[in-house]
């Protein structure tokens, strides 16, 4: 195979993002879960925002001149975030994954991060097994929880919008559940109106 890697660029986006619709989608189907994205255009409209963020580092993998996967790299915080990792499932199985794991890792490496994280969907064995020998580890299990909200106040606990004024406090607090924390994330959500709060008895919890 003649597989090459190159900085992902905003004109990938599209491309990258069908690829990621149909990597996600094939491996939930045969497991008769829902896809991660509803649409390409879903998966599309978040890669081209990765690809477009200074804080993201993007790796696109080309066979022939054309693109057959991509990484991401969050280095937005003290621990990296990886992912998504998609490979089109045309050539999936090629070492295409594993090339595209070890030039994010390698970015790792040279950027001096304490660590790197990713999320795994537990029904994906084949993945689980390439990451397992790249050397990480499980550390806690996820649940997705998927419907309607119930819109049920619980007495003594207040939600409301996080602002700039919060982050030390929810710094703190993924601290002790995680051992670091994700300052960057936090910060870029609270400009973009989506992080949440929740006070109770004077203070964030």
């Amino acid at each position: 195979m003649n597989v090459t890697l190159r900085p992902g660029t905003a004109a990938d986006a599209e491309r990258c993002g069908e690829i990621c619709y149909n990597a996600f989608n094939a491996i939930a189907e045969q497991h008769n879960f829902p896809p991660d994205f509803p649409s390409p255009d879903v998966a599309t409209g978040i890669l081209a925002s990765l690809l477009a963020h200074p804080g993201f580092y993007s790796v696109v993998a080309e066979m022939d001149g054309k693109i057959v996967g991509s990484n991401f790299l969050d280095e937005r915080s003290i621990v990296a975030g990886l992912g998504p990792i998609t490979v089109d499932p045309g050539v999936q199985n090629r070492a295409v994954g594993r090339r595209l794991m070890r030039d994010a890792l390698d970015r790792v490496k040279q950027r001096h991060f304490p660590g790197v994280r990713l999320l795994q969907a537990a029904y994906h064995n084949r993945s689980l097994s390439l990451y397992a020998r790249l050397g990480f580890v499980v550390r806690e299990p996820l649940a997705t929880m998927q419907g309607p909200a119930l819109g049920v106040p619980i007495p003594g606990y207040r939600t409301r919008p996080a602002t700039e004024l919060d982050l030390g406090a929810c710094n703190e607090i993924c601290v002790k559940v995680h051992g670091h924390d994700r300052a960057g994330e936090l910060r870029d959500a609270i400009k973009g109106m989506t992080a949440i709060v929740v006070e109770h008895a004077g203070r964030i919890v």
